[in-house]
């Protein structure tokens, strides 16, 4: 490691980026080697020339904080201050891992206190425990699905209960989340999004569309094992035979 702490930002938010850039000002040996908004460009930095530490925003477009971290060797994971919006989901599951995290909006007292720690982290060379921890970290999370959607708009965060969710939808580079008050747009991807949904609730039934199973009120047949699927607030949805096996989870007499 040289003299000085290598560190990343990264963060699909320029405001936050910018905070980070201050408080990290006061500190004289922490250089600055790069700032990304985005997770891809965040790996292609790491495997490039992984950094001691990285400052990593959890809620990021396309592939989240999560995602960097399932992307990188795991040789190539630096000491880590997480960064993240109110997610009772991922606190737990970063207190379960024993890994410290910053909680925005965060003042310069609480700034120090993670840099600190960090820092130690760092200088005794305990990089490969903290590998460990993040292993843990990540296990967490695949072992229990979403409480809720964390979506970001117009420089605000917001969060959907999943019950509330009647489909989503894929749109190009977002999916739609409609419910019953709104349907906003995330940066996800499907496969993502369904990786993250409890299989037991919602299913996959064209490329295109996930239905929350509470809200199917009639299945039609349709030829070549199609199903017209509606909503309970009259929405019809084609379920693809490919998919079909998706919907026998939920009903298995299905032919």
């Amino acid at each position: 490691m040289s003299e000085k702490i290598r560190a990343l930002i990264v963060d699909d938010e320029e405001l936050a980026r910018l905070r980070i850039r201050d408080l990290l000002a006061a500190a004289p040996d922490v250089e600055i080697t790069g700032e990304y908004e985005d997770g891809t460009a965040a790996i292609r930095a790491i495997r490039a020339d992984p950094p001691d530490l990285m400052f990593l925003d959890i809620q990021m477009p396309e592939i989240d904080g999560f995602g960097v971290l399932r992307a990188v060797e795991a040789a190539r994971i630096p000491a880590i201050v997480f960064v993240t919006a109110h997610d009772e989901y991922a606190l737990e599951a970063f207190e379960c891992a024993a890994l410290d995290y910053l909680l925005k909006p965060f003042d310069r007292e609480r700034f120090q206190m993670a840099l600190d720690r960090a820092r130690q982290r760092i200088r005794e060379h305990e990089t490969d425990a903290f590998r460990e921890q993040v292993g843990e970290l990540l296990a967490a999370l695949d072992r229990q699905p979403l409480q809720r959607l964390v979506v970001k708009e117009a420089g605000r965060i917001s969060f959907i209960n999943l019950r509330e969710i009647r489909w989503i939808e894929a749109q190009g580079n977002y999916v739609k989340i409609h419910t019953s008050r709104e349907s906003p747009l995330m940066r996800r991807s499907m496969i993502e999004i369904e990786k993250r949904l409890d299989p037991t609730c919602f299913a996959r039934i064209h490329r295109s569309s996930i239905v929350n199973m509470e809200r199917v009120r009639r299945l039609d047949p349709l030829p070549h094992g199609e199903y017209r699927i509606t909503l309970d607030d009259g929405t019809e949805l084609i379920s693809k035979r490919g998919f079909r096996q998706f919907l026998r989870r939920h009903f298995p007499d299905l032919a």
